[in-house]
């Protein structure tokens, strides 16, 4: 799901060859971002377009031979005037006279052309991991390569495969290759995929011919044409290059930046996409470059102003000021951030707590009167996401949360405008990864303390997944752990809902330590969090009165929280009904389809109910009889600290409900497990029956977390 839509699309026809194009937002500057070399298309700069979409009108195209264009293999076709001159079609197809220029690898040489040849057309240049050649130099393999590329060396490996015959026999090879050549920074697996599955979006005569019009050309021969058109070059130019490209080594963006006295940023350890590995620092970038150098009209070889660990602009009041993250991943995140955030303000009655929030999470905040920051509504929504990615009680959650990439990045530069528009004194994320994760990739952006919520820790791989996902989980892990190891001071406060216990005794991965000995180590434990005080309830009967449940009658809800993944679970349940009360006196099943499922969408069946979100479910489960439930966290905890009966159907290939969440169970002795591959109605049925019938032995659940979890919180205000 991509993190915002374009609002147009459209072709331009160059000579027969479509090309097509987006043009997203409507901003009065205008960025155009150029495409790298075929093997990629306009996704390549899918971190950057929402972010630059909110304040410039952002154009990309795909290049000819990927994407949305066509795949001419025609050697003619792809002159790299021809290319260049793609660009301004589709500019004026989009209405834009100027435009600042940003192009990556070939991108750059496209971006360098246009600002020379075509100076009226462009406001500024930002070059990054340029492949532009001005010195002449042949010693990197890029250069070795292009001189050999139609040479058949007989090998099908390392930069041997860079060659026109090579193509032909292993396309898919070659694409591998070059994929873990451009995308060879550290955890970068998913940016590797990405590009892997780009490149085979084209054809082998297709990127073979794109290459014709550079094969065996001498570099000192074209370095001295690009070294001519030097001069003619006025716009401002800002050189962005990693220090470990093994495409264009750094050395080609010192010497662009030198020959037109531009400035460059050099990202250490950076390959040769940083747009896709870090994101952050480069959409930080591009955007000073277009406010600072071409809207306010600096100096071309004016160095980019660069920000420190301030701690954001000056508060007008002593009041503290809280920023609260709450994952839309389950609606019981809200209900025990809410429980948190009472108990904060008990602790400090002057704070002011600011929600930035989705739906369906917003719904629970407005209900409570809390306030909701309006940055809210420009969030992409996650839960709708994951929504998409799930099939029939399915979600394989590790990958969903891989390819919401994109959303992640422009939900937390969201937040990075907040934080930096305004003061805050705390930011507390409850499960909000991006905001964790991009903190720690870029540290100079943190502007106050921050306190990190989560009730498990550690990517747990699926054995339907292989040795593919125990690799990748194992990344992911030590991607962490390297995190807090190299910025402790990121987190002023880790807090894990739950005891040290509740913790899996796994390993993160193969020489990585444990997960729980290195949680006890970096987290403080502030005990399960329910949301509500079980004792508040009172008497179940009167509660059962209260709510319109009579003695006579057997009571069984069915509920699958804020997630649209559980209709098919409900469908059974329903089927499920009348089996079960042919042994069950008076049982009424009562179907909650929550925030994202239609009632409408489920069959009618005697003596089964069905109801939309409901928002004080938690109360309605206290006073069941019996609770069939997806296996989610928040609603079998609330269902053990209530004492009550309940079936919990983990999804398939969700690690948390598979592994975290039965583990912490277990513990309590609660509720009962159900393979939703083997749960016919026949089954539930008799399961229902025999749990309503069971004697009843959890553990009780300690009630003071939240305000243990506020303490931690205070003592950062």
């Amino acid at each position: 799901m991509r993190a915002r839509q374009p609002d147009t699309t459209g072709f331009v026809d160059r000579d027969g060859v479509r090309i097509g194009y987006e043009v997203h937002g409507d901003g009065d500057v205008t960025v155009l971002l150029l495409p790298a070399w075929a093997i990629v298309h306009s996704r390549l700069w899918k971190a950057q377009i929402p972010y630059l979409a909110k304040r410039y009108r952002v154009i990309t195209y795909d290049p000819r031979g990927n994407g949305a264009s066509d795949r001419p293999v025609d050697p003619a076709a792809y002159d790299v005037h021809t290319q260049a001159e793609d660009a301004l079609a589709v500019l004026d197809a989009a209405g834009a006279q100027r435009a600042v220029l940003v192009g990556n690898s070939f991108g750059s040489i496209l971006a360098y052309l246009l600002a020379a040849l075509h100076p009226e057309r462009v406001a500024g240049a930002v070059l990054i991991g340029t492949t532009l050649n001005v010195t002449g130099r042949d010693d990197y393999p890029l250069a070795q390569a292009l001189l050999t590329f139609d040479e058949d060396k007989g090998s099908d490996e390392g930069w041997n495969r860079y060659n026109r015959h090579s193509f032909q026999r292993d396309f898919a090879g070659f694409v591998r290759f070059f994929a873990g050549e451009a995308m060879n920074d550290p955890h970068s697996t998913k940016h590797w995929e990405d590009a892997v599955s780009w490149g085979l979006e084209t054809t082998p005569e297709a990127l073979a011919a794109t290459l014709s019009d550079r094969a065996g050309v001498p570099p000192a021969k074209s370095a001295e044409r690009l070294r001519a058109l030097a001069p003619r070059i006025t716009c401002p130019v800002l050189v962005v290059h990693g220090t470990q490209d093994r495409i264009g080594p750094v050395f080609l963006g010192r010497s662009v930046a030198s020959l037109l006295r531009a400035p460059i940023v050099e990202l250490e350890g950076a390959g040769h996409c940083p747009q896709a590995r870090y994101p952050v620092q480069v959409n930080r970038l591009l955007r000073r470059f277009v406010d600072e150098t071409v809207q306010a009209g600096t100096a071309a070889d004016s160095e980019p102003r660069r920000t420190g660990p301030s701690r954001g602009p000056r508060r007008e009041a002593s009041r503290p000021r809280v920023l609260y993250l709450s994952s839309p991943i389950g609606l019981g995140h809200a209900r025990r951030d809410l429980a948190i955030a009472t108990e904060l303000r008990s602790l400090v009655p002057d704070a002011r707590i600011d929600w930035l929030a989705q739906d369906p999470v917003t719904r629970v905040l407005a209900t409570a009167g809390e306030r909701v920051h309006p940055a809210s509504r420009a969030l992409a929504s996650e839960s709708a996401h994951l929504q998409a990615e799930s099939c029939e009680h399915d979600l394989h959650v590790f990958e969903a949360v891989r390819r919401m990439d994109e959303i992640l990045v422009a939900n937390f530069m969201t937040f990075l405008d907040v934080i930096q528009q305004e003061h805050y004194d705390l930011v507390v994320g409850d499960e909000s990864w991006d905001v964790d994760h991009f903190l720690h990739e870029d540290p100079a952006v943190k502007r106050a303390r921050f306190a990190w919520l989560t009730d498990f820790v550690g990517y747990v791989p699926m054995p339907a997944g292989g040795e593919r996902e125990r690799l990748l989980t194992a990344d992911y892990n030590a991607e962490m752990l390297g995190h807090i190891e190299q910025h402790p001071d990121i987190r002023d406060v880790s807090i894990f809902v739950g005891d040290p216990d509740d913790v899996v005794d796994l390993p993160f991965g193969p020489g990585l330590p444990g997960i729980r000995e290195w949680t006890q180590a970096h987290y403080s434990f502030a005990g399960y969090i329910t949301g509500f005080d079980p004792a508040s309830l009172g008497d179940r009967s009167h509660l059962r009165r209260e709510l319109g449940y009579h003695p006579d009658e057997t009571v069984v809800i069915a509920a699958v929280g804020g997630s649209g993944v559980g209709g098919s679970l409900l469908r059974r349940v329903i089927e499920a009904h009348p089996l079960a009360a042919e042994n069950v006196p008076g049982l009424r099943t009562i179907v909650v389809t929550g925030p994202r499922l239609d009632p409408a969408s489920l069959p009618d069946a005697p003596g089964v109910e069905k109801r939309a979100y409901v928002p004080d479910l938690h109360r309605h489960l206290a006073a069941c009889d019996l609770a069939l439930v997806q296996g989610g966290l928040t609603t079998t905890m609330e269902l053990t600290a209530t004492g009550r009966p309940f079936l919990y159907f983990p999804l398939r290939n969700h690690f948390e409900q598979q592994i975290h969440v039965p583990h912490r169970l277990r513990r309590y002795g609660a509720g009962r497990a159900m393979d939703y591959a083997t749960a016919t109605p026949e089954a539930i049925a008799h399961a229902m029956t025999e749990e309503l019938g069971r004697t009843l032995t959890y553990q009780p659940v300690d009630g003071g977390g939240a305000r243990r979890a506020a303490t931690l919180l205070a003592e950062c205000l």
